[in-house]
C-alpha cells in the first residue's frame, strides 16, 4: 500500500512548496540511511539467531523470521529508490527493459512485505488463542506444517499485489523519467482506483488488525481466568503462565507497532482519494501529515525486529553468542595489548558488519555526488 499510494500522490501532485528542498533532501536522506542500515542489520540477525539455535525453531519464531525476511524487502528494494527520488527531484535514473523491472519491483516487493507481516502476524495470534484457550489440544500449527503456511502467505500476498507488476512504468516526460503507475492498464473501466485502494486498506490493514485484537482480547481474559488442573506446584503454574505472558506481551506489542506505524498512512490515503476539500489535500498541513504517514510506514521494517530484542531474552542471548565475547576492564587491555590476534569476534557477525558498512558508504558516496 505505501508503495501503491506514493506513486499515485506524485503522479497527480506536484512538488509542494511547503519544504525547503534542500532540508527535506538532507532529512529524508539522513533518515531512510538510518532504517536502511537498522532495518537490514536487525532483520538478519534475528534470522541468523533463529537459525543457530535449536530451541528458537519454534513456530511462533519461524513465522517472526518469515516476517525478518519480508522487511528485509524494504531495505533492498524500496529505499534505494527512496535515495535516488530523494536526490534526483523525483526522477529515475534507468529506463529500458532494466528501468521497467526496477520500477515494477521496488513497489511490488514492498507492498508485498507488508501483506506478508499482517499475515504472519494473524497467524501467531491464531496460534497463541489454540495454545491458551484451548491448551489440552494438539498445536494448530507445527514446525514443519509452519513452512506450508509461509508458502501460502507468500503466494497470497504476491496474488494480491500482482496488478503492480502490469500497472508501474517507467513513463518518459520532457522533465526526465518517472516511475508512475498507469491506472488504465489495469482496471480499466471495471473498477475505479479509489475502490481499489479503499479494498487494499480494508482486506489487508483494518480486517486483519480487527480479528487480531479480538483474539488477544480474549487470550488475556483467559490468562487472567486461568487454573493448572491436576496438582501442580504453584511454582510450575506461576512459571507456565509468566511465559505465556511473555509471549503474549512480545505478540501484542509487534501488532501495536504495525497499527501505529501503518494506521497514518490508510488514513492519508482515505483522505486524499475520497476528500473532495481541494484546499485541505493541497494544504501544509496535509504535506506534513503525509510526510510523517509515510516516514512511520516505513520505519516498521526497523521497529519490528527491535521490539523482538526488547521483549525476549532469548533474542538478546542470541545477540550476544552471535557476537562472541567481548572482554571488559582490565582482560579488554590485554587484548588490546596483546601480540596475538584475538579470536573473539564471530566470522559470522564480522562479516555481516562489513557489509552492511560498506553499503552505508555506498550510499552516502552516491548521495554526495548527485
Amino acid at each position: 500500500m505505501s508503495a501503491n499510494v506514493t506513486a499515485m500522490v506524485n503522479g497527480t501532485q506536484s512538488m509542494s512548496s511547503c519544504f525547503n528542498p534542500t532540508a527535506t533532501r538532507i532529512g529524508g536522506t539522513f533518515a531512510y540511511c538510518l532504517l536502511f542500515v537498522v532495518s537490514l542489520a536487525a532483520n538478519t540477525f534475528i534470522g541468523i539467531i533463529v537459525y543457530r539455535t535449536k530451541t528458537l525453531r519454534t513456530p511462533i519464531n519461524i513465522l517472526i523470521v518469515n516476517m525478518a525476511l519480508s522487511d528485509l524487502l524494504y531495505p533492498i528494494f524500496l529505499f534505494p529508490k527512496i535515495f535516488v527520488e530523494l536526490n534526483t527531484a523525483g526522477h529515475w535514473l534507468v529506463g529500458g527493459p532494466l528501468g521497467h523491472a526496477a520500477c515494477k519491483l521496488s513497489s511490488f516487493a514492498a507492498d508485498v512485505s507488508t501483506l506478508v507481516s499482517i499475515q504472519s502476524l494473524l497467524l501467531i495470534a491464531v496460534d497463541r488463542f489454540v495454545a491458551v484457550v484451548f491448551p489440552l489440544r494438539s498445536p494448530l500449527i507445527s514446525s514443519k506444517q509452519c513452512r506450508y503456511f509461509i508458502l501460502v502467505i507468500w503466494i497470497v500476498a504476491m496474488a494480491v499485489h500482482c496488478p503492480y507488476l502490469i500497472a508501474f512504468k517507467v513513463l518518459e516526460y520532457s522533465e526526465g523519467l518517472f516511475c508512475r503507475w498507469q491506472r488504465n492498464d489495469i482496471f480499466g473501466e471495471f473498477l475505479s482506483q479509489q475502490t481499489y485502494i479503499l479494498g487494499l486498506i480494508v482486506v489487508t490493514s483494518y480486517v486483519p488488525l480487527v480479528l487480531i485484537s479480538i483474539l488477544y482480547f480474549v487470550i488475556s481474559l483467559k490468562i487472567k481466568s486461568q487454573k493448572m488442573p491436576g496438582k501442580q506446584s504453584a511454582n510450575a503454574r506461576e512459571r507456565r503462565l509468566k511465559k505465556e505472558r511473555n509471549v503474549l506481551n512480545m505478540s501484542v506489542a509487534i501488532v501495536l507497532v504495525f497499527a501505529v506505524c501503518w494506521l497514518p498512512l490508510s488514513i492519508y490515503a482515505l483522505l486524499f482519494h475520497y476528500s473532495s476539500n481541494m484546499a485541505m489535500r493541497s494544504s501544509c498541513g496535509m504535506e506534513y501529515f503525509k510526510i510523517i504517514a509515510f516516514l512511520m510506514a516505513r520505519s516498521y521494517c526497523a521497529v519490528n525486529p527491535c521490539i523482538c530484542f526488547i521483549f525476549s531474552g532469548n533474542y538478546r542471548q542470541g545477540l550476544k553468542n552471535l557476537f562472541g565475547c567481548f572482554p571488559t576492564g582490565e582482560a579488554a587491555y590485554a587484548t588490546v595489548n596483546a601480540t596475538q590476534p584475538s579470536n573473539c569476534y564471530n566470522p559470522t557477525a564480522l562479516r555481516i558488519g562489513h557489509t552492511i558498512a560498506y553499503c552505508v558508504i555506498f550510499i552516502i558516496s552516491v548521495v554526495g555526488n548527485s
